[in-house]
């Protein structure tokens, strides 16, 4: 009978708190924009198709309209759903969409210190530092394009070394891209085969895959649960320590050696920074800078250089126009410049067209709303978890004339002129923006130009094989790895 009582007792009270959890998300929802039911501890988990991802938000956004709510758990999820609403919020609304609700994993690893994770004025003074030092060492100046040509170089010879047979260009690409981020953080360069270069090249590579994945996803969600359920998060989180490691390593290294009349690179600007006591100079916000510097600054560019030879290989014609613009324009004496890219529209609008298609970051970070906001009729409480999908605003048909085509003309005009596009956004928008998209644009146009001066690249498979758009899905499952060859033009002097 005690233990009927007990039993019984513990389903009342089981009962009473599904109910009481029930009601407070009842009450939760009234003002919030509308969205799928949500269930006690599982919130719309069963509405959300893991492995598609951007395609079950595609569906909601056609039930519930371009601003709807998901339920992590407990806790609502606005997502915005379309260029006009992206915009609104991020642009008309900047300073209540501008929070960051943190993202757990990087929490785990990183905490709530540098520039990505963090908010309020240490952010401000943080992301304002980044922006000026990166234009300090060269950001658009002739100063940074000859270390993105130096290091084109080193990357030409690699390629040229393979003696046109099939490879996988992932890592090349990689360790040029990481290497260009290495001399701005550290003041250098690493070998190619460089084994431990190679093994943190590997971690952030994993740790990107983790985050846009349905588990790193999960993570975020309910890190308490899964903090004692088995996968592959534990490993992953784990090495991403090892990398704080590696950059504390670095600073260290920066401190013994420092000249504050001639800084070297960013760990010597903020540690002169930290030397004079300023507000939120501290040794957890530059490991943490330095690490969100070196994430975002490798995986997202490295993706993009992918994308653009996969292109190139699946459709010859636009590869072949993009190397007669740059026979025209640059010639064969000089590596490509950036002074010869005002006059490519040809190859920009490729480049461009590669950027939109592709949306190598679908969704854009997590914002937090930083007061009560009143959007579209809806009342969305201070620091509720936005989420702006960024492909919805690259792929919206009302702004595309072919939005889930590849097709360059998208940037060009009737004259074949380069025109500028509102809903390009591949790098947010707002307060948000990636402070390094002038150094990824750079690098994007330097190393795809020199490449393509110097070969030309093909496919293993038959280019009629290749779907790109298949491969767009996957790449944000498991990355994106692809055979090609680089076979050395006959009229250029590798």
């Amino acid at each position: 009978m005690d233990l009927l009582s007990t039993v019984a007792w513990c389903f009342c009270i089981f009962l009473g708190f599904l109910l009481f959890t029930s009601w407070k998300t009842h009450q939760k929802r009234q003002r919030l924009p509308p969205g799928p039911t949500p269930l006690p501890f599982l919130g719309t988990l069963r509405k959300i198709k893991p492995h598609l991802l951007y395609e079950t938000f595609k569906e909601l956004r056609k039930e519930y309209g371009p601003v709807f709510t998901i339920w992590m758990g407990s806790a609502p999820v606005v997502v915005l759903c379309d260029y006009d609403t992206v915009k609104d919020a991020l642009v008309n609304h900047a300073e209540e969409f501008s929070g960051r609700h943190t993202l757990k994993s990087s929490e785990k690893v990183i905490g709530s210190y540098g520039i990505v994770n963090n908010n309020g004025a240490e952010w401000q003074t943080l992301r304002r530092f980044a922006i000026t030092t990166l234009r300090n060492f060269g950001m658009g100046k002739r100063s940074m394009e000859e270390r993105v040509q130096e290091e084109a170089l080193h990357l030409i010879k690699v390629m040229k070394n393979t003696d046109g047979k099939a490879f996988d260009p992932m890592i090349p690409l990689q360790s040029a891209v990481a290497n260009v981020i290495c001399l701005v953080m550290f003041g250098e360069r690493f070998d190619y085969n460089d084994q431990k270069f190679l093994q943190i090249l590997h971690i952030i590579d994993q740790h990107f895959i983790f985050i846009r994945s349905f588990i790193g996803q999960l993570y975020n969600a309910i890190p308490s649960i899964m903090n004692y359920l088995p996968g592959p998060h534990h490993r992953i989180l784990e090495e991403s320590r090892s990398l704080i490691t590696f950059i504390q390593e670095k600073i260290d290294s920066h401190q013994q050696t420092l000249n504050s009349e001639s800084p070297r690179d960013f760990i010597d600007c903020f540690l002169m920074k930290a030397n004079k006591n300023e507000p939120g100079f501290r040794n957890d916000n530059l490991v943490a800078s330095t690490f969100d510097m070196f994430i975002a600054g490798t995986e997202t560019t490295t993706g993009s250089l992918q994308y653009s030879l996969l292109v190139m290989v699946k459709y010859p014609h636009i590869q072949s126009k993009v190397q007669q613009e740059i026979d025209d324009v640059v010639g064969l004496s000089h590596p490509p410049s950036i002074q010869d890219r005002v006059k490519m529209a040809y190859t920009n609008a490729v480049i461009l067209e590669i950027q939109r298609f592709v949306d190598i970051v679908p969704m854009a970070l997590p914002h937090s709303m930083t007061q009560d906001t009143e959007f579209y009729g809806y009342s969305i409480p201070k620091g509720t978890k936005v989420i702006p999908i960024l492909t919805s605003v690259l792929h919206d048909p009302k702004q595309w004339e072919t939005p889930e085509e590849f097709n360059p003309a998208h940037f060009l005009d009737e004259k074949g002129a380069l025109r500028n596009r509102a809903a390009f956004m591949p790098f947010s928008a707002g307060k948000r923006l990636c402070p390094g998209e002038g150094l990824a644009r750079m690098e994007i146009f330097l190393f795809l130009t020199a490449l393509l001066q110097k070969f030309t690249f093909h496919s293993v498979a038959d280019p009629a094989s290749l779907d790109i758009a298949d491969l767009r899905r996957a790449f944000r499952r498991t990355g994106l790895s692809f055979q090609l060859s680089a076979v050395p033009r006959q009229v250029a002097q590798v």
